[in-house]
């Protein structure tokens, strides 16, 4: 059924030809009241052993692999690599932008969403498996299919029937209506 799912994005790719773009974020200059300038103070006079100690903060915006940032080429070669060796990205947050792809196993119903991506030349692509955070019903939660999204989430392998998939799981996805 993944071979069937794989042909689908193939398709789907094909038609694709319009890359994702994205606004540089603008930053606006900090203006932190004294008080929270005094606690920062206070913080960063603590000994050094004693911040060692504590584990860093998650951040959930922060992002380790920002596919959205590099050339159609790299971000193909980024995904193949991805695929081949997916323990080494295991636990990253990662940022990609590709054609909306679901595919739907009609042995278990078992739903499939994707974000596929082509190479520079849109003859070959590659896509990755993501599951939404939160609750969301295919299709009227979902964009068209093909249509560009933008997909920020935590890598994972799953094994299924034999075969070890990668995707991006606790996900943001948006798209531009």
């Amino acid at each position: 059924m993944k071979k069937v799912f794989l042909s689908i994005s193939l398709a789907v790719m094909a038609l694709l030809l319009a890359a994702c773009g994205q606004k540089a974020a603008e930053t606006a200059p900090s203006t932190a009241a004294p008080a929270a300038q005094e606690e920062s103070a206070e913080k960063a006079s603590l000994p050094a052993a004693a911040a060692l100690s504590q584990p860093p903060a998650f951040e959930e915006d922060k992002v380790d692999l920002d596919l959205t940032a590099i050339s159609g080429t790299v971000v193909y070669s980024q995904v193949y690599a991805m695929l081949e060796d997916p323990q080494q990205y295991e636990g990253q947050r990662v940022k990609m932008c590709g054609g909306f792809s679901y595919f739907q196993d009609p042995q278990t119903n078992k739903e499939y969403f994707a974000a596929v991506i082509a190479d520079a030349t849109a003859c070959c692509s590659q896509g990755i498996e993501f599951v939404w955070k939160g609750e969301h019903a295919y299709p009227a939660d979902y964009p068209e299919l093909g249509t560009d999204v933008t997909v920020t989430g935590l890598f994972d392998t799953y094994l299924e029937d034999g075969y070890t998939y990668i995707q991006l799981v606790d996900a943001d996805v948006t798209w531009e209506s």
